[in-house]
């Protein structure tokens, strides 16, 4: 009994000396207070990073509600912490970590940052972060850095790589550009590195080869170049490697066999020459694994059942061929990817066998149809996976669905309800998706799709898109709802008549966000597919609505039925983001599908005499109205409003009412500038839409004939970096032209103009734009259908919209360039400065003469000065005769827009003077065409070196401004032929001559004159 007492004592005095200790404990934790150098830094964080909810008056290390509230289940993004440590012995609390996520702070990377010495893990994932990573930071020492998902641009700073104590960096999903700079190889502690969804360009370097300690990388989705790097013997803790749509080439180095760690490895669409399948048998923790896209051949190795723990298998789109393996024992793979290759024999029992509970997809391949399972589930795919000559059928779960009669059209809700518009009939599509899904329950169409959606726990819900905003647009039904893919999508129609079809694709970006928010910070990128030709490549909806929440429709005609089925297929090529606004949102995205015959359907015997008797009727009244015409009785005129609408235009007519409401009766305050024709308004529709609105002047000379070409020749040119013409309104008297509308005005007003200045054109935005202006007119003359040389373009005639993308705009000097004409020989019409010599003093018009005026359009980007403006003194006639010399001084450096600074990249800037001089070669055929100056631009390719006699230039500026001077007076004159000279310069005893009549020109030079 004494015992127990004693022990119950000792315990209470145990118990009181713990309770003591911890109160003495929390007092001088409650004394500790953060430094007020901390406090001040804070403040200025703050202020920085845009944030207005900390609140000063409560010590920011007292754990308050104000300074910490992490993560929760219903705000999963978010989180707002800041911790301290108390315990460094000086008796104050300093600050150890910034977990900002999910905020929408829209400011800068905070420099104060530097001046929280005991910092050592920033997290501001999932921002709107502006600007460039801070040189301040260089001082810090930093073990966790993630910026994921921001607005961040610029290179990635060298001086990141003076961070040696990182530990963790991820700059995902933002817009940096430029190299990987070789600094980084001095974070030879770093164990994460995630470059992944950027702009990044050029070659990996090989001091990465000094990170040893890796264990993730990540470098997908960007522009990098040459073959896969050899550096693999360097990494060999990595146990993630993801390389997605990278742009390296393969093949895939043999030196991977040597990652023995790899728990999870994800290469895809490599672009180059392919390889058999790499060895991979040293891999036995692997869990995920994905070569797609890979231009893989050969068997499917059997040793990958040495990865017991295997749980994703993804080998779709390559050129694997034979049979497939047994994995029967991989009792852990759960989902199983061989879509779109050359498998062959028969379809494995332990994969028919299999229940729901696994995803296995073998669609598009060329198995034995003996092999065929019994009956379809929704998680095998079997989509055109046997070889069978009425593989028409898709296998046997239609066979029971025979085609009744043959349809001519097909109206599809792309996982939406039913509904009518217009009076057509588009059937719902509400059926669940999933990874490796079968649809065919639907006798005359049904759904393929394929593909996993990574980093996520996906269901079937994810599958289909639901907008939760309230939307504006006309026939908002069909956007309410949209059916995803992670990877390929297939739409299939069944039952066809043979013959030409015209499809329509209905697309609205009802996912990410058109705010200020980091919603807003995902790009989806994708291509489709009809009949298996391409027919969009890189589309991106939001940019060709343009805009969130908008239609954008696609219509292609002419497509050719054969075997009663027709084939629809959207395709994820691992380009874009893939964890904006959330992960698991990225892949093709499909609002609605329209086809219609563009053949009269055959009808029954009794239709048939009614249309015979409607015809013959038709036609009496035609041939009466055809004599009437005859007789003068009817107007033979055509009017502007006829022809307009006799065009095949894709875009649409807008009435005079629209349009005085949008721009309030052309309120002079909407008034925005003069264009080719008239001035220049914007409006706003009902729908929310803003437009520009073109007036044509009364005093426009362009006839009805010319303009109406021009027109619908403008309505089908559809392409991110060119200004989209939305439709035309053409009552009355009245001809108005409505456009997309542009933010940010023109480049010219960016560059040269006193309110530039704001727009703050840092140097990627400048090489964005170039870029940009590059790309339009590589599709104007390469890739469009019609092939179209532009003839004017300038800076102004470039417009910016709100991300400072650039877009060609102003066609009407424009020209079809057709194939078998080799120049067009045309009226010289252009601007002064702009225009290539061999157009300007002979007429002689190729699209080379659009390459000329981008290549002076560079160099004005580059240098933000204005071509004929720009005199640095007498001896030079412009900014490009300027240019001209400082090459043959080896100092183009001296070109280079002082308002940048130091903060741009010296050999981008190089290279984009490089190819403006090669583009301005005074002989059309040494300049490139646009789509190889794009190559150049992107780093791609070589610049060929190419040094030119500036002298050159002087006489040819004279000769142009000569030529346009005779030319305008000519056109003023009303005599019908006229001679003239000219000295061509006061130092020249030569004269220029000019000799014009009513149908020819012609300048020539004549000896010394007394």
């Amino acid at each position: 009994m004494k015992t127990k007492t004693k022990m119950a004592i000792t315990d209470k005095i145990i118990m009181l000396m713990i309770l003591v200790f911890f109160i003495n404990s929390v007092k001088v934790e409650a004394q500790s207070t953060t430094p007020a150098s901390e406090v001040d830094a804070l403040q200025e964080i703050a202020t920085q990073l845009g944030k207005k909810d900390w609140n000063f008056s409560v010590d920011p290390c007292s754990n308050d509600t104000t300074w910490v509230t992490p993560i929760s289940a219903d705000r999963p993004l978010f989180n707002n912490t800041v911790t301290c440590n108390c315990s460094t012995g000086d008796g104050a609390c300093h600050v150890t970590n910034l977990f900002l996520k999910g905020q929408d702070l829209a400011g800068v990377l905070p420099p104060s940052i530097a001046k929280l010495p005991y910092l050592i893990n920033v997290d501001f994932t999932r921002n709107y972060l502006n600007g460039s990573i801070p040189r301040e930071w260089a001082s810090t020492k930093l073990q966790y850095l993630s910026l994921t998902v921001n607005n961040l641009s610029g290179p990635i700073p060298s001086y990141l790589g003076n961070i040696t104590t990182l530990i963790y960096l991820s700059i995902e999903n933002n817009m940096f550009s430029g190299t990987v700079p070789p600094e980084l190889g001095n974070l030879v502690n770093l164990q994460n590195l995630i470059l992944s969804a950027n702009n990044l360009t050029g070659e990996l370097p090989v001091a990465l080869t000094n990170l040893t300690k890796l264990t993730e990388l990540r470098i997908s989705s960007n522009n990098f170049n040459g073959r896969m790097p050899d550096f693999f013997q360097s990494w060999n803790q990595l146990q993630k490697l993801e390389i997605q749509a990278s742009g390296l080439q393969g093949p895939i180095p043999s030196s991977i066999s040597v990652l023995n760690s790899l728990i999870e490895l994800r290469i895809s669409d490599l672009n180059g020459v392919g390889s058999a399948f790499p060895s991979l048998s040293n891999m036995t923790g692997m869990t995920n694994l994905m070569l797609r896209s890979c231009n893989l051949s050969g068997p499917i190795p059997s040793d990958l059942v040495t990865m017991t723990k295997l749980k994703i298998l993804d080998l779709s789109f390559n050129k694997l061929d034979s049979s497939i393996p047994n994995f029967a024992d991989l009792t852990y793979l759960q989902n199983l990817y061989l879509t779109s290759n050359l498998l062959t024999g028969a379809i494995p029992d332990w994969i028919k066998s299999r229940d729901n509970r696994y995803e296995i997809d073998v669609s598009y391949n060329n198995f034995t149809e003996s092999s065929e399972p019994a009956s379809c589930t929704e998680t095998l795919n079997v989509f055109k996976s046997f070889s069978a000559t009425d593989n028409s059928l898709y296998g046997e779960c239609l066979k029971s669905y025979p085609c009744p009669k043959d349809q001519y059209s097909l109206h599809i809700n792309c996982g939406g309800e039913e509904t009518t518009i217009g009076g057509i009939k588009f059937e719902a599509d509400q059926v669940p998706g999933g990874a490796a899904y079968f649809a065919p329950s639907i006798a005359s169409w049904g759904i393929s799709s394929t593909g996993h959606f990574w980093d996520v726990n996906a269901t079937s819900s994810d599958y289909i898109a639901t907008n939760i905003s309230i939307l504006g647009m006309n026939n908002s039904e069909l956007y309410t709802e949209a059916r995803l893919s992670p990877l390929s999508l297939t739409y299939y129609g069944r039952c066809f008549g043979n013959g030409n079809y015209t499809v329509k694709l209905y697309f609205s970006e009802i996912i990410i966000r058109g705010n200020r928010s980091f919603y807003s910070l995902g790009r989806r990128i994708f291509d489709a597919y009809i009949q298996e030709e391409l027919v969009l490549k890189d589309f991106d909806i939001e940019k060709e609505a343009p805009g969130v929440d908008k239609p954008v429709i696609w219509e292609f005609k002419a497509v050719e039925v054969k075997k009663k089925t027709l084939e629809i297929r959207f395709h994820w090529s691992g380009k874009g983001t893939t964890a904006a606004p959330k992960r698991g949102v990225y892949g093709p995205l499909i609002s609605a599908i329209s086809i219609e015959s563009e053949f009269k359907p055959p009808h029954d015997s009794k239709t048939w005499v009614f249309i015979v008797v409607g015809a013959s009727v038709l036609c009496l009244i035609l041939l009466i109205l055809s004599i009437l015409w005859w007789w003068g009785c009817l107007d033979k005129k055509i009017s502007r409003e006829e022809a307009l609408r006799g065009l095949d235009l894709q875009t649409g007519f807008f009435t005079i009412k629209q349009i005085k409401a949008a721009t309030n009766n052309f309120d002079p305050v909407n008034k925005i500038g003069e264009g080719g024709f008239g001035s220049v308004y914007k409006g706003i529709l009902l729908d929310g839409t803003i437009i520009a609105v073109k007036q044509l002047s009364a005093k426009s000379k362009q006839g009805n004939r010319e303009f109406v070409n021009e027109i619908g020749m403008i309505s089908g040119l559809q392409h991110p970096n060119v200004v989209r013409l939305y439709g035309c309104c053409i009552e009355a008297n009245q001809l108005l032209l409505v456009y997309e509308y542009m933010e940010n005005n023109s480049l010219a007003r960016a560059l040269f103009g006193p309110e530039g200045g704001s727009l703050k054109l840092d140097w990627p935005t400048r090489q964005k734009i170039c870029l940009g202006i590059a790309k339009g007119l590589a599709f104007l003359h390469e890739e469009s259908t019609l092939k179209v040389v532009h003839r004017d373009i300038k800076t102004t005639n470039v417009l910016l919209d709100q991300d400072l993308n650039a877009k060609i705009s102003d066609f009407g000097l424009a020209k079809l360039d057709e194939e078998e004409n080799t120049h067009i020989s045309t009226r010289v019409a252009g601007t002064i400065g702009y225009m290539a010599p061999e157009y300007a003093l002979w007429g002689y018009l190729t699209y080379k003469a659009d390459v000329y005026s981008f290549g002076v359009v560079a160099l004005e980007i580059v240098a933000g000065k204005n071509n004929m403006k720009f005199r640095p003194n007498e001896d030079f006639v412009c900014l490009l005769d300027w240019a001209l010399v400082l090459q043959q001084k080896g100092n183009l450096m001296e070109l280079v827009d002082p308002k940048l600074g130091s903060d741009f990249s010296k050999e981008e800037a190089i290279r984009m003077v490089k190819v403006a001089l090669l583009c301005t070669n005074p002989a059309p055929a040494l300049r490139p065409t646009m789509s190889a100056v794009v190559s150049m631009l992107e780093g791609r390719s070589v610049v060929p070196e190419l040094i030119m006699d500036p002298s050159i230039y002087s006489d040819e500026m004279r000769l142009t401004a000569l030529r346009n001077q005779f030319e305008r007076f000519v056109e003023d004159s009303s005599s019908s032929g006229t001679q003239s000279f000219m000295r061509a310069s006061e130092s020249d005893a030569t004269w220029i001559g000019y000799s014009a009549t009513t149908t020819s020109s012609d300048l020539y030079k004549v000896g010394p004159s007394s």
